[in-house]
């Protein structure tokens, strides 16, 4: 399973809530604001570590960019649109919003 967040973790609780409900193996891709929870030092860095002991979380690039995020939790992947549409092509979705 690809959870997608696409929120802010300091503005809603949708990265929470996804953290709550993903099993062992699922993939994380945190893309719009939702690339905000992979900023390290920041007061919900522990929920995205805690994360990466049983998940791959990823970030979109384009949305890095945008938000010029460049200090990244360590093992939080960076992906572009095309391995967007691989993560997708080899998962089931599920949009936390």
């Amino acid at each position: 399973m690809l959870h997608t967040v696409n929120k802010s973790p300091f503005m809603n609780q949708s990265l929470e809530s996804c953290l709550r409900f993903t099993q062992s193996g699922d993939a994380i891709l945190l893309i719009e604001d939702g690339v905000y929870g992979a900023a390290a030092g920041t007061g919900k860095s522990a929920l995205v570590e805690e994360a990466l002991k049983n998940h791959q979380v990823y970030v979109l690039s384009a949305d890095l960019k945008a938000r010029a995020l460049t200090n990244l939790i360590e093992g939080v992947k960076v992906t572009d649109y095309a391995g967007f549409v691989d993560l997708v092509e080899q998962n089931l979705v599920h949009a936390w919003l």
